[in-house]
């Protein structure tokens, strides 16, 4: 199997809120995207929940990095067979360097998992290594935006997302 590896956060100066997934999809990698594969239901619900006109992946990104967010994932790298979260290799796993990110991201306040793979491989693998201000940052799992979470419509997806509107208001 090949090792994959991810992408660059979507950042700017300021940042106060950080969304995390697990690792991009093999469409997300084909098209050098964050959450480009036409059914995950990331993009229309951030750009409903912040009110954001129409617009390409660039623009989107953009802006939404403009309003204090950036989004990342926890892994740098990792071997996986599919795009399945659950396909990860355990022993293969490279997490990105977040004691840069925050050096770089002081204002950041709270982390938002975007799944359950994500919060379970930030808590083992990132969060015993950072300094104690960072590791003590409040943080949310919220339902996974993957066409995979079939469990869970659109509109519910959207309900438990509102929880960062609420919060970047604060």
């Amino acid at each position: 199997m090949t090792r994959i590896r991810g992408f660059p956060p979507i950042e700017e100066d300021g940042a106060r809120l950080l969304i995390l997934g697990s690792m991009p999809s093999r469409e997300s990698l084909a098209r050098h995207r964050y959450y480009a594969h036409p059914r995950n239901a990331f993009w229309p619900i951030l750009s409903s929940l912040l009110q954001l006109p129409e617009a390409g992946y660039e623009q989107q990104a953009e802006r939404v990095a403009r309003r204090g967010i950036a989004i990342w994932d926890v892994l740098k790298a990792c071997v996986r067979s599919t795009s399945l979260d659950s396909d990860i290799e355990e022993g293969s796993v490279e997490v990105n360097d977040f004691p840069g990110f925050y050096a770089l991201h002081p204002g950041i306040e709270r982390i938002y998992f975007n799944g359950a793979k994500a919060e379970s491989l930030y808590l083992r693998h990132v969060l015993p290594a950072l300094e104690s201000r960072h590791a003590r940052l409040p943080h949310r799992r919220l339902p996974s935006t993957s066409p995979a979470n079939a469990a869970m419509s659109m509109q519910q997806k959207r309900e438990a997302w509102r929880v960062i509107l609420e919060e970047e208001r604060q």
